[in-house]
């Protein structure tokens, strides 16, 4: 039926050509006409389905809290008061070779830092009164994206604070009943932050460093964090894979204050236990591999990518730092641990230690520093 079919346009093209083309001429001129006619298909496609999870999350919102969005809608402020999340200036952002950040800056690059440590210490009961100001719908085409998601999930923040306050009574039941929007929601901006990361630009804008926040309280809430992680984890195993390659391959001269907000990203990621543990093992994996492979590279003295060498630090940097918050909470114990990649790291490790302490002194450091803290879990 193919060969039949290809034949009858092979015909149908040749008795329709005009003159004066060639038959090559006139099919690669249909050819460009079809793929111009599916590409505006596929555009219009693409807004009516933006438009279509744009409804649905205005449904399920007013399904969860009929009052919250009658009243949002009308007056947000007799609700809420208003406090920017957000006081930092980012004027002074720019960009630079990387050279000169220090280690406060390293691990605030997009000035979120700050805010989650002044909420730890805020009274519960006052929780409800934060808000988050309203969003500038004037963005960046990349930042366009990321507009619907980012207010539907704020709004579910919002009305969780509200009805753990007692001012609103909300059924989350419901989330349950619509994985699509949330599933579609999260992974819109994942992928929106991922698209950032791969290419930013600073000074970071105000919008994409409330989407971060906005990501970070979503998986840190012991109510929504359940929803989230029920249907978004693959998704999220995702994005925390694609936030380290980003860090191994990214080769450009003036990296470093990029990496640093991805890594920095990584570490508010490890605030959920869940998703800390999944973190952790693909750290020790990505290091486990580049240890061996520059000892494989040592040993038989051949050339390594010093790019690569210069970004595993920054991997080092977060395993550690997540394995000090995993041996200082005194409820999450050595078995949450993924035995299979620890055993994998731990294995001949002081071999490619004693081999490479004389020619990578730091990286050696490092690799005894994960050690150590490993065994103090374990112990512990």
């Amino acid at each position: 039926y193919l060969k039949i079919s290809k034949l009858a346009l092979a015909f149908a093209i040749i008795h329709s050509k005009p003159p004066g083309k060639s038959c090559k001429e006139y099919t690669e001129h249909l050819a460009k006409t079809v793929s111009e006619q599916d590409f505006g298909w596929k555009s219009k496609v693409e807004v009516l389905e933006a438009e279509v999870l744009r409804l649905r999350q205005e449904l399920l919102l007013i399904k969860i809290c009929p009052r919250f969005c009658l009243e949002n809608d009308a007056s947000a402020e007799t609700l809420l008061d208003q406090e920017c999340i957000n006081p930092m200036s980012y004027s002074s952002q720019l960009e630079d070779s990387g050279c000169d950040v220090s280690n406060d800056y390293a691990f605030d690059s997009l000035g979120i830092a700050s805010d989650f440590h002044q909420s730890e210490h805020v009274d519960t009961s006052k929780r409800w009164l934060e808000r988050v100001p309203p969003f500038n719908l004037c963005c960046t085409s990349k930042e366009e994206s990321l507009t619907a998601p980012v207010q539907f999930l704020q709004h579910l923040l919002e009305i969780r604070k509200l009805s753990e306050g007692g001012i609103l009574q909300a059924d989350f039941t419901e989330l349950e009943n619509d994985s699509f929007t949330v599933f579609n929601s999260v992974s819109q901006l994942l992928d929106g932050l991922t698209i950032f990361y791969n290419s930013p630009k600073f000074p970071v804008s105000n919008f994409l460093t409330e989407a971060v926040c906005v990501l970070i309280s979503l998986i840190t809430d012991t109510k929504l964090s359940n929803h989230v992680l029920k249907k978004c984890f693959k998704k999220l195993e995702e994005f925390k894979k694609n936030l380290i390659q980003i860090i191994l391959r990214n080769s450009n001269v003036n990296r470093f204050q990029a990496l640093h907000a991805v890594s920095h990203t990584l570490l508010l990621l490890g605030r959920n236990n869940i998703l800390r543990n999944s973190l952790i093992s693909f750290l020790l994996s990505e290091v486990r591999q580049f240890a061996e492979q520059l000892l494989q590279a040592h040993q038989i003295q051949a050339m390594y990518d010093i790019t690569q060498y210069e970004n595993i630090f920054l991997l080092c940097m977060i395993l550690e730092q997540l394995l000090q918050n995993e041996t200082e909470e005194s409820n999450i114990s050595s078995s949450d641990y993924d035995g299979e990649e620890k055993i994998k790291f731990l294995k001949n490790l002081d071999q490619i230690i004693l081999h490479l302490s004389d020619e990578f002194p730091l990286f050696s450091l490092y690799l005894w520093r994960v050690s150590v803290l490993l065994n103090s879990a374990q112990i512990q």
